[in-house]
């Protein structure tokens, strides 16, 4: 592709944006926000009647429209909230902030997204879920997890039974950009995988692009999945929470200074540790053990004056599981200790300004850091000699960032928006500590650290410009430029990525988009094939490993029914990924090596396939169909002989049917239905003896044939949630009720080669080899207990 040729249309176009028309204009600006909280809302609809030109308010509730001298009708509509308007005379610019009442009881109606239609969007593969229906969704043990929602969206996959990663479009959990607060998170996952990090309580927004990705996006490959923090309700002190099986959670937020300043807190914690401890010191002589992980979510806002305002988020959760037991014997003692926890800590410091009526900043300042770290330490006494020995093992990833944003509006036809950003990575891929605390013994004197790889250092920056041009009143579309810098040592990695969308009214109801995007991403993730502890590792790109790229294209139609009740997207994509790593056969992150002799690198990936969504937004009963067709494709040069083989996760077919019904104002029932083709597996397919004599056991051989040539049996599962609310003198009360896996289905979670005895006679009988599959979750019930202050 000729740079020269795109940077000359992108010169053109912005020259254009920013020009001045002949007749005179005027620009009308302000906020918008929820009247009941003073929460900044995102996506409202803004429509100049007379004219028929629009906009809709960005991440923090700005908004801005330039036009014509004249006198105007502006109309301001959201989904869920009643339609405003105001007549304004553009004489002269004007400044005008709108609050916006949700609508009453009897107009009110469960909806899935506020934003512009489907088919008006310049952008594909773009889906927004509201906190609402996340939380209205049948849930594993009555935990509401975000990330188990976005695994129900077409051209999304989850791993394995109950975990809540996902992997887009043939894409790995690596090639996933996951913000809290603009905040990179590197590790979303709770109890080895089966929850995720995010409170529902908490969060405000949830918005998943999975191609046609706009230039301010970079760094991964895949998907970027945006999370927003509530803010804080400004007007008055209010509070909610549950009670469940295995968790509970408080929220609270409310006012600092009415009306300017706001904070929200909000915790959650698990108690399987408390429950079980005392079942644990029953049956044992001292022992002791748990595990156990919580979250806190904090922001505060402050509203310094009209054109500046002040956000602090931070975010902090770990999981800890821990054990003690006490072996004696002979009149001697052995006492042993572990500990295993894993965590996260992000926080962002964010300046909104105002510049004038149509350019808009934000700048941010972020810390993020995972960390994981396993301790051991033994107590051996005898007599009076006393040894004591510690081990330990940690690896993990730690940022500092500043990213500046800007958005520009010159007219209702163009929104331009440009900036920058540099991260400072350190990583630490591997440490492992062995030493004699204590030891009466000489030759028991250990004092030894190994490092699989030295810390690492990097900066990660780029600039981007990119501007959604309305050509006309059929034809628009979002152009830009990805300009990033990857410095490693010695070693500088640049790159151009242009990136493309458009977007074509074929009429009101109809339209078709198309889309092309080229990724870059500078830091990689080492992920055992063997999902258990989450021990994989962070690395970045150094001198022998490239970055990994991506060229992805996407056309869609989109379709709305019924006055925009129902929405219907099909949508096509092909991808290509390029310098993809995995660990070599048999290896893993304790291989004792530098991480870069353990990995395959320069692989290949190829992702394609469609995807159908039909989606009920409005009325009683709302929910979404989602259906994907897909292919995905990995090569390496040393694995599978250098073939084509299926990825682990590559699904042909995957279903999804997520519904809910609002019977009354004290009752509603949801259901989720899934279906995927099974996992790809590397499975023996024959077994034999390396000689004559079949007596020699020792000697059996095992063939495996190609990598991932066996299919694991085809998952599906039906979840049911029922919720029972009564509005009570000081708030709202709420039994939430569900089944997981209502008809109890034994969903494959992983295969092994087991043993049967067969053929039983005279002769005792003889041993086969069968596959057996391990199931881990029957049909679960669920209660959890909700309040709303």
């Amino acid at each position: 592709m000729n740079m020269k040729k795109i940077l000359c249309l992108l010169g053109v176009l912005f020259m254009f944006s920013s020009s001045n028309l002949i007749a005179q204009k005027n620009t009308i600006s302000g906020y918008i926000e929820d009247a009941n909280t003073g929460e900044r809302m995102v996506g409202v609809n803004v429509v100049a009647k007379e004219v028929s030109l629009g906009t809709t308010s960005n991440t923090y509730g700005f908004y801005s429209m330039t036009l014509p001298v004249s006198s105007y009708t502006l109309e301001f509509s959201f989904i869920g909230y009643e339609t405003f308007s105001i007549s304004v005379d553009l004489s002269e610019d004007a400044h005008y902030n709108v609050s916006l009442k949700t609508q009453s009881l009897e107009l009110q109606e469960i909806v899935l997204t506020g934003e512009e239609s489907i088919v008006k969007r310049t952008q594909s593969s773009v889906i927004d879920v509201p906190v609402q229906q996340i939380k209205s969704m049948p849930s594993l043990l009555g935990e509401v997890d975000v990330l188990k929602a976005i695994q129900l969206l077409p051209g999304v996959q989850s791993g394995s039974e109950g975990s809540s990663g996902f992997y887009v479009r043939g894409g790995g959990p690596d090639q996933n950009l996951i913000l809290l607060d603009g905040v990179p998170v590197y590790n979303a996952s709770h109890l080895f995988g089966f929850f995720s990090v995010f409170n529902a309580d908490a969060i405000k927004n949830v918005r998943l692009t999975k191609g046609g990705f706009p230039a301010r996006f970079g760094g991964r490959l895949s998907s970027v999945l945006e999370i927003d923090m509530k803010e804080g309700n400004t007007k008055a002190f209010e509070g909610e929470g549950s009670i469940g099986l295995i968790a509970s959670k408080l929220t609270m937020q409310g006012p600092i200074v009415k009306d300017k300043a706001s904070w929200i807190v909000s915790a959650r914690r698990t108690y399987i540790d408390a429950l079980a401890q005392p079942f644990i010191m029953a049956s044992s002589d001292g022992d002791r053990g748990g595990y156990y992980f919580y979250d806190l979510n904090a922001k505060v806002n402050y509203k310094i004056s009209d054109n500046d305002r002040l956000y602090w988020s931070v975010y902090t959760g770990d999981d800890r599981f821990y054990a003690a037991f006490s072996d004696s014997y002979d009149g001697s003692s052995d006492d042993y200790r572990f500990r295993l926890g894993w965590g996260n800590l992000t926080s962002s410091l964010r300046w909104n300004h105002l510049f004038n009526e149509k350019l808009f900043s934000n700048t941010t300042v972020t810390f993020s850091e995972y960390l994981f770290d396993i301790k051991m330490e033994e107590d051996y006494t005898y007599d009076t000699f006393n040894d004591e020995f510690e081990f330990r093992y940690f690896q993990g990833i730690r940022d500092w960032g500043l990213k500046m944003d800007f958005d520009y509006l010159p007219n209702p036809n163009h929104y331009v928006k440009f900036g920058m950003s540099d991260t400072y990575h350190t990583f630490l891929p591997g440490q492992m500590d062995l030493r004699a605390v204590q030891t009466e013994f000489p030759d028991n004197n250990i004092d030894t650290s190994f490092v699989f790889s030295e810390r690492l250092y990097s900066h990660d920056a780029y600039v981007y410009l990119e501007d959604d041009i309305k050509f006309n009143d059929r034809f628009k579309a979002n152009i830009g430029l990805h300009a990033s810098l990857f410095k490693v040592g010695d070693k500088n990695y640049t790159s151009l990525q242009p990136r493309f969308s458009a977007r074509y009214l074929i009429d009101e109801n109809w339209s078709a988009k198309i889309s092309y995007a080229e990724m870059q991403q500078n830091i990689h993730l080492l992920t055992n094939s063997n999902a258990g502890l989450p021990t994989d590792i962070w690395v970045p790109s150094t001198n022998q490993v490239k970055p990994q790229e991506s060229s992805q294209i996407a056309a869609a139609l989109t379709r709305t029914l019924d006055d925009g009740v129902y929405e219907i997207s099909l949508e096509a994509y092909y991808k290509t990924m390029d310098n993809l790593i995995t660990y070599k056969e048999g290896a893993s992150f304790m291989s004792f090596n530098d991480w870069q002799q353990t990995i395959e690198a320069n692989g290949e990936g190829t992702s394609y396939g469609m995807e159908f969504f039909l989606q009920k937004k409005k009325g009683k009963t709302s929910g979404w169909i989602g259906y994907t067709l897909s292919w995905t494709n990995r090569r390496f040069d040393h694995i599978n002989f250098g073939d084509w083989y299926s990825y682990k996760y590559d699904r042909r077919h995957d279903i999804s049917v997520v519904l809910s019904h609002e019977f009354s104002e004290e009752f509603d029932m949801g259901l989720t239905w899934v279906y995927g083709t099974g996992n790809a597996i590397t499975f023996p397919q024959a077994t034999y003896w390396s000689h004559e004599d079949a007596s020699e056991y020792n000697n059996e051989i095992e063939y495996y044939g190609e990598r991932n040539g066996t299919r694991m049996d085809a998952y599906h599962r039906l979840d049911l949630g029922a919720n029972f609310h009564k509005e009570k003198k000081n708030g709202i009360r709420t039994w939430s009720v569900g089944v997981y896996n209502a008809y109890n289905r034994r969903n494959p979670y992983f295969v092994y080669l087991g043993t049967q005895r067969q053929n039983f006679g005279m002769d005792g009988g003889s041993n086969q080899n069968v596959a057996r599959q391990v199931s881990l979750f029957p049909f679960l019930p669920s209660v959890t207990y909700n309040f709303k202050f």
